[in-house]
């Protein structure tokens, strides 16, 4: 079936066009254009956007659930989370997953793998752990938290079977340079993150082949005027992208501005959502830890760290809106440059001809009309 959406203000891939309409037939992009030509499509259903703003579906690239249930916790968890981030535009996520055992991330990521093999728009598994500094384990179990080892990482990818899409680490940690060439070599994407990295050691990182920032500014060292540290690292680097955590918690609005202007093109917006994502304010639990929910912010009860967050990707889009990046900028750090900072083929993040049919049609307010995926309407 045919599907055209038109009279639409598409943004994408760096722009906005005016009137315009885009066709899907068979779950990909069919055909695009300007004004009246689509009628000469006879398409079998037709949606008159009439004016509204026509996206790419969102892409999230680091996040670990939602609805009250963790990626670490099955198949079941996984579905209820990704609902709830569906609903807000995430048409494609990578599953994160806190730090752990080896043995349990290679089982956890395993069962990524498998679902990854029936469920496209699940992109795969991040490890966000166990190899990271424990001075900034934010809300990571210290006693878990160990260097790499070359059997470990070996161990790790195999059981993803090409699906362990990027992984985290500390690289100033005895063998982190290795485990940086090593998950590269094997067709992992390297964050440096929870780090206590200086900006020589980050560098050296992005040398060896890291091309990702975990949640800049989050858990590293800040931007010091004697010891810029990682974050300017990954500025000054064109090959990296830099997470970014758009909540105005984790990162002033200010500073999200500053961070666009430092690494244009560069930033990948993410959520870093945990369980409390589109769920009631309470208590949780985050890898093992205990997590109170209050006023929309995450912290461990230990200590009173952040613990991830409760954002969705269309509130991260509104935020970094109202900072004054421009909408054509914002969207791409949730589309397109996610899906390039993690290798995908260029039918995702895009609705250009031959892309996946994913796209999210949004209201004056930047809020969810319709979501479809693979041409089929999901939200709306």
């Amino acid at each position: 079936m045919t599907i055209v959406i038109h009279s639409a203000r598409l943004v994408d891939e760096g722009q906005v066009t005016q009137d315009a309409w885009v066709a899907f037939a068979e779950g990909i992009v069919s055909a695009r254009g300007t004004g009246p030509v689509w009628r000469e499509i006879a398409p079998a259903e037709i949606v008159d956007a009439a004016g509204a703003l026509l996206s790419p579906g969102l892409i999230d690239i680091h996040g670990h659930g939602g609805g009250g249930a963790a990626y670490d916790d099955g198949l079941d968890a996984i579905r209820t989370a990704r609902a709830v981030h569906l609903a807000h535009g995430t048409t494609r996520a990578v599953l994160s997953l806190v730090t752990a055992s080896v043995d349990d991330l290679a089982a956890r990521v395993a069962g990524i793998a498998d679902l990854a093999e029936r469920d496209a728009t699940i992109l795969g598994s991040h490890l966000e752990g166990p190899f990271l500094d424990a001075a900034h384990k934010g809300a990571h179990t210290e006693s878990l938290l160990r260097a790499p080892d070359a059997a470990s990482v070996d161990r790790l990818i195999e059981a993803g079977r090409g699906t362990v899409r990027h992984v985290t680490l500390a690289p100033e940690l005895p063998g982190g340079l290795a485990a940086v060439a090593q998950f590269v070599a094997g067709g992992v994407a390297v964050a440096v993150g929870h780090t206590n990295a200086t900006r020589d050691q980050a560098a050296a990182a992005f040398a060896a082949g890291a091309t990702l920032l975990t949640h800049a500014f989050n858990a590293m060292p800040g931007i010091h005027h004697r010891a810029p540290g990682p974050i300017l690292a990954a500025m000054q680097d064109p090959r990296v992208t830099l997470e970014l955590i758009a909540d105005g918690i984790h990162v002033h609005p200010d500073v999200i501005a500053l961070a666009f202007a430092g690494a244009s093109g560069r930033i990948a917006l993410i959520t870093d959502a945990m369980a409390a994502a589109g769920a009631p304010e309470g208590h949780y639990l985050l890898g093992g830890l205990a997590v109170t929910v209050r006023d929309g912010t995450a912290r461990l009860d230990a200590d009173g760290a952040i613990a991830g967050s409760t954002l969705t990707q269309d509130a991260a889009l509104r935020l970094s809106v109202e900072c004054g990046i421009a909408l054509p900028d914002a969207f791409a750090a949730a589309t397109g440059v996610p899906a390039r900072a993690l290798g995908l083929d260029d039918r995702h993040g895009s609705l250009r001809v031959g892309a996946v049919a994913d796209a999210v049609l949004w209201d004056d307010g930047l809020r969810v009309r319709d979501v479809w995926v693979d041409g089929i309407r999901h939200v709306g």
